[in-house]
């Protein structure tokens, strides 16, 4: 797969996303919506930042197990039941981001939702891959 971010200069500098990404390949991966469910189904930590790492985690994890890697993800968008604490904590998610996917950063949205399926669940990321 090739990717090209596309940043136009017209745009305001993106911080933690591409404004576009073009990718071919030859296979789409769809990767549903993960929250910070635990392998037994239990929501995992009490903390915004807790539950993204841990969303994240098994966003990448559906990645992998399809073959793909980060570098792959062509969009990706986020889930918030609160969009200020979000901000508030966007460092740190961050930062949580570049350590589990590195910094080639795909088209991404941050959308804030009433509710989640679990009630516990204060994010959610789904998105899609192409894969070479």
């Amino acid at each position: 797969m090739s990717t090209e971010r596309v940043n136009p200069p017209g745009l305001s500098p993106p911080t933690g996303f591409s404004h576009a990404v073009v990718a071919t390949g030859t296979r789409l991966v769809f990767l549903a919506g993960q929250t910070a469910l635990d392998a037994d189904g239990k929501i995992t930590g009490d903390t915004l930042p807790d539950q993204f790492e841990r969303a994240l985690t098994n966003l990448l994890t559906a990645l992998r197990a399809a073959g793909g890697t980060p570098a792959d993800l062509a969009r990706v968008t986020v889930y918030a039941t609160d969009v200020a604490a979000y901000r508030i904590h966007a460092p740190e998610l961050g930062r949580l981001w570049r350590e589990s996917a590195g910094r080639d950063y795909p088209a991404m949205a941050v959308v804030e939702v009433v509710r989640l399926w679990d009630e516990r669940a204060t994010v959610e990321l789904d998105g899609f891959a192409v894969l070479p």
